[in-house]
């Protein structure tokens, strides 16, 4: 060292030996002092992001609470403001209902585990838990905090009705609760005001809820515990009381320690390195920085993504339209949506489930995102309910080709697993020009349009016209009105008579609805396809049915006949119903003939077959309505086995209006002959007509040459004189 010193010190002398050592020094002391500095700095920005990522944590489980609170209480909200529940709860419960909507409901526990039905004394009417019959008192098992939630909802009443969700323990440990009233989704069903009976349903927090919760919300070890955790951070789980129940707590991921960590090294290296160190300092804050805005850029992602489909949900649809509204400005262009929803969708939830649904939902969203233009924003704004919106150009061209290319994929059938189903479209399209109209104007003309090609018969596109609004609204004054008369059993029955063909003497009658608003009446080509597209049909059959079994009694010898909407024959529950209704009026369920068209069967073949056999199982005759007017198919005839054919109006007219019609009309009756089906011909109005149609085969007649649709008193009036008089000439 000294001979280092002396070597150095005849280089550049002792003065300036000095000055550089001092120089050298003083740099030494402020490299170590900068270092210094530089990782106290470190550690603030470690022990900060530590803090950050925990009260992210903090909220992350706050808002887990929250959404399990939420999501129970929508769920009552679902099982409780409901007609059909009214009418199972109220009066004398209908256990198999209740067992079947509520009870079985709790298998799996998918939405909730365990579910209690109270009267409004505070009697346990119905207890289930994980599908099983469960011995337990609503009371005991929820405590003093489920009496008070009870009484809470109770005194609220019906208007505007209440929902309460609450964290509660229960002898099988914590869990998430909510209870609300039993009570109508609209005016068609009643409950008293001062005995209402509530749903009181709960979902434990088991270690694997608890699992899943920590899964889906990103925290990392999350338990549920009774006490405080010594070490470590937690969220109590509090009581209506403010009681803790428990404390959520979870491992603090730290990542300001395991960055601090890692960086260390490169630091200590910097003290040799001053460069390098402040390079790799400003690197690192920069991982800090882009791991924050990673985080927050995926919690946007999932803010505005569907988690079903992967596309965008309502609100990221939304902020789409207003960037693409503020393209089309700036670029002079229109923005143009078209607005899906899925022909049949309900059909396939019905019959296969859920699941299947859910799972066609993922396989349609994959078809019309390989469909759409690589620039056009795809999103998923309801249970089957889609929209495509896309910068177009002014020639249409583009529209065209895949609204076209669009409904041509919906004409392929969709294999799901072992299933098969068949959906089809409606497509409504909306533009912007120029970007002037807001997203939610866009989306709702859409809305429009799709709404008037799904009335248009579906499978089809259709513009929005500035005129649709005014439908739309004269369509829902409509149904509102009639959704009142079908309440108030305003709409008539008229019946039109049927005579057979040898003899001519009455044989049945068609009973048939009308209505009449403000002193006119309404054709039934138009209220009928309403009440059948807004659920008013659920209401209208049966009372029909009803009316007809009533006037039935009066004619001991006339068959009744009565249209069955498709709707009806979608209703589970319609055989029961019909048949009640039938054993009710004390006649004969071999006087009652059902009609149904052919559109049914060729849609869903296995459930019209269900429906079907019960039906022909307790008595009542099922007749293929308007064949020849549609696809006919002689499978049908063969697979279903109907007790009678009715060939429509056309294929009456056609039998005389050409050579071709009549061998056709021949051939028609032959063909059920065949199948040992009687036939009746509709549409008889000249007794040329009529004595053809007999010449055929037909056994039975009805048009307006042996009557129009009549009242109740007519029909008896003209079946009044004695038999021989009975005949009508044809």
């Amino acid at each position: 060292m000294r001979r280092l010193a002396h070597h150095l010190s005849g280089m550049l002398g002792a003065r300036r030996l000095a000055v550089v050592l001092g120089v050298l020094g003083a740099f030494a002391v402020v490299v170590s002092l900068a270092t210094v500095l530089v990782m106290m700095a470190l550690g603030f920005l470690a022990n900060r992001a530590n803090e950050l990522d925990e009260e992210r944590t903090r909220q992350t489980v706050f808002g887990a609470l929250s959404s399990m609170r939420n999501a129970i209480v929508t769920t009552a909200r679902d099982y409780s403001v409901w007609d059909d529940a009214v009418e199972g709860v109220y009066g004398t419960p209908d256990m198999p209902w209740l067992v079947t909507n509520f009870g079985l409901a709790t298998e799996g526990g998918p939405l909730f585990d365990t579910v209690f039905l109270v009267d409004e004394t505070g009697g346990t009417m119905l207890a289930y838990r994980n599908g099983e019959p469960f011995d337990m008192d609503a009371g005991t098992f929820g405590g003093a905090a489920f009496e008070a939630m009870r009484r809470e909802v109770v005194e609220a009443g019906l208007t505007p009705g209440k929902e309460l969700g609450a964290f509660l323990r229960t002898s099988k440990g914590p869990a998430v609760a909510a209870i609300s009233a039993i009570r109508p989704a609209s005016e068609a069903a009643e409950v008293p005001e001062h005995g209402l009976r509530t749903l009181f349903i709960l979902r434990h927090l088991t270690p694997a809820r608890i699992s899943k919760i920590s899964e889906n919300f990103l925290v990392s070890g999350l338990i549920l515990t009774e006490s405080a955790p010594a070490v470590g951070e937690a969220v109590a789980l509090n009581a209506p009381d403010g009681q803790p129940l428990g404390y959520l707590s979870w491992t603090p991921e730290a990542p300001g320690d395991k960055s601090y960590d890692k960086v260390r090294p490169l630091v200590l290296l910097a003290l040799a390195v001053v460069v390098v160190f402040f390079a790799l300092l400003v690197l690192t804050g920069a991982i800090f920085a882009v791991r924050l805005k990673a985080d927050e850029n995926s919690a946007r992602m999932q803010a505005l993504t569907d988690r079903l489909s992967g596309l965008r949900n309502r609100t990221g649809l939304y902020l789409g339209l207003d960037e693409l509204n503020a393209r089309a400005i700036a670029e002079t262009r229109d923005v143009l949506m078209l607005y899906l929803d899925l022909d049949g969708f309900k059909d396939v939830n019905d019959f296969y489930g859920h699941a299947v649904g859910d799972r066609l939902i993922r396989g349609v969203s994959a078809g019309l995102s390989r469909l759409v233009p690589d620039d056009a924003m795809l999103a998923r704004i309801g249970g089957d309910e889609f929209a495509i919106v896309f910068l177009a150009g002014a020639d249409g061209v583009e529209t065209e080709c895949l609204t076209r290319a669009l409904l041509d994929f919906f004409t392929e059938p969709f294999v799901i697993g072992e299933r098969v189903a068949i959906v089809g479209a409606s497509i409504g399209i909306a533009v912007s020009h120029r970007g002037v109209v807001a997203g939610e104007e866009l989306l709702r003309r859409a809305d429009v349009a799709m709404y008037r090609a799904k009335h248009a018969g579906r499978g089809r596109a259709m513009h929005y016209e500035a005129l649709m609004d005014d439908d739309r609204d004269l369509r829902r004054e409509m149904e509102e009105a009639l959704r009142a008369a079908v309440a108030r059993g305003e709409i008539d029955v008229v019946y039109q008579p049927i005579v057979r063909a040898r003899g001519r003497d009455i044989c049945g009658v068609e009973a048939l609805a009308r209505w009449t608003r403000d002193g006119q009446p309404v054709p039934p080509d138009v209220f009928i396809p309403l009440a059948e597209a807004t659920g008013i049909i659920d209401a209208l059959g049966p009372l029909i049915l009803k009316r007809a079994c009533e006037a039935a009694r009066q004619w001991p010898d006339l068959g009744i006949s009565i249209n069955v909407s498709p709707a009806q024959f979608r209703n589970p529950y319609f055989p029961d119903q019909a048949l009640a209704i039938i054993s009710e009026a004390g006649i004969d369920p071999a006087r009652i003939t059902l009609e149904i068209t052919e559109g049914y069967f060729i849609q869903n073949p296995g459930r019209a077959k269900l429906v079907m056999d019960r039906l022909k199982a307790g008595g009542v005759r099922i007749a293929l309505d308007d064949f020849g007017a549609g696809f006919s198919s002689i499978g049908y005839l063969i697979r279903f086995g109907f007790d009678r054919m009715k060939i429509d109006r056309s294929l009456t007219m056609a039998g005389q209006q050409s050579i071709k019609g009549g061998a056709m009309l021949q051939a028609t009756v032959a063909l059920a002959a065949s199948f040992d089906m009687p036939v009746t011909a509709e549409g008889v109005e000249t007794a040329e007509q009529a004595a053809f149609l007999h010449l055929c085969g037909c056994d039975q007649l009805q048009g307006y040459f042996y009557g129009r649709p009549m009242s109740e008193k007519a029909i008896c009036d003209l079946i009044a004189p004695p038999a021989a008089s009975q005949s009508i000439a044809g």
